[in-house]
Parts: C-alpha cells; sequence; structure tokens
C-alpha cells in the first residue's frame, strides 16, 4: 500500500489524506486519451521505450492503442526510505541499444514526470544512440519547478495528465487493491485516525 508521504495535517484526531490514489480504470482512460493526442500530433513512433519500474504498466497500455515493440530500460532515482539520489543509477538497459535505436522514432514512456531527473538521464542516455527523434509521453506531470531539463532536442512532450504536487499511489504498488479502490472513491475526504 501507498505508506509514504500525504499526511497535510492531523488536529483532535481528525487527517487530511492529500495523495493521490489512482485506479486502474482511470488510469487506462487517461492513457487512450494520452495515446489519441500522440497519433493526432503526426508522431508515429517506431518503439515504445518503457522507463521502470513506473513505466511498464503505462507503457504496455499505450502499446495497446499505439501497436508498437516496446522495450524497456531500468532506472533507479528513489532510495529504499524514498529519498531521492543525486542521479539516477542504471539497473537495466536495452541490449544492442544502438541496434535497436539508430535512425528511429522512439516513444519514452514513464508514469510521472516528479523532479524531471530520471527523464533528464534518461533523455540523454538514448539521444547518444542516434534515434531520428524521441517524444516523452508521462502519465502524470506534476504541476511544479523541476530539477531536471528536456534536453532542447526533444520537442514532442505528451501528458495524461496535469497533477498538483503530491504524492501518487498506483495501483500497482497497492497490496490491497480493494482498499486502493475504496481509498481513491474517497480521495480528499477527512478520516478518523
Amino acid at each position: 500500500m501507498c505508506t509514504t508521504g500525504g499526511i497535510l495535517f492531523a488536529e483532535r484526531g481528525l487527517q487530511v489524506d492529500t495523495r493521490y490514489y489512482l485506479t486502474y480504470n482511470r488510469i487506462h482512460k487517461t492513457i487512450r486519451r494520452l495515446a489519441g493526442r500522440i497519433l493526432e500530433s503526426g508522431f508515429d513512433p517506431d518503439v515504445i521505450v518503457a522507463i521502470g519500474s513506473g513505466g511498464f504498466i503505462p507503457g504496455r497500455i499505450i502499446r495497446t492503442y499505439i501497436d508498437r515493440p516496446i522495450l524497456t530500460v531500468g532506472l533507479s532515482y528513489y532510495r529504499k526510505n524514498n529519498k531521492p539520489q543525486e542521479i539516477p543509477k542504471k539497473i537495466q538497459w536495452i541490449d544492442e541499444v544502438e541496434n535497436k535505436l539508430s535512425g528511429k522514432k522512439v516513444l519514452l514512456v514513464d508514469e510521472v514526470d516528479d523532479t524531471r531527473v530520471t527523464l533528464e538521464y534518461c533523455l540523454k542516455e538514448l539521444l547518444r544512440h542516434g534515434p531520428a527523434e524521441i517524444a516523452v509521453a508521462v502519465l502524470h506531470n506534476k504541476r511544479k519547478a523541476k530539477r531536471g531539463i528536456i534536453p532542447q532536442e526533444i520537442s514532442r512532450y505528451f501528458v495524461g495528465e496535469e497533477l498538483e504536487d503530491r504524492w501518487i499511489c498506483y495501483p500497482w504498488d497497492a497490496k490491497d487493491i480493494d482498499e486502493q479502490e475504496r481509498l481513491a472513491r474517497e480521495m480528499g475526504q477527512i478520516q478518523k485516525k
């Protein structure tokens, strides 16, 4: 279950939970709209690259609407205590990356653009391998100042939903999906401790 971030205040035995609790249904519909905007823009990728682990499921759902092969990269930016590292760490990368990306149009997918550090790192790494173009698609963008930057070579940036800077609890991180859905229905409600 989503156990980090989000308690805005606690007073007289009441607490306000400010986290977003999202359902698979909401995410699927958001990605359907996102994929539609990508296709309407004229961008027709040769390959989808999903940033793991958060971008794996959005990447797979986008593939339902944009039928292209999926490659995955694994990056770790947060430590076990949910504190960010200085720079992301490569956990997994694309085998024979130049053969798979050189001259190709790439759609890079992640679940959230929070600090933008992970996106910046991944984009710089992918650009080294000579793709024809890279577009970015994120399920959620947090409205806040970013630490990282999108390299100037990237001109297409697609967002499923703009959200305030609050902790996001994704259903694929839930240990109890029924509880996740209950909290999603009650999101923003004042709850007894």
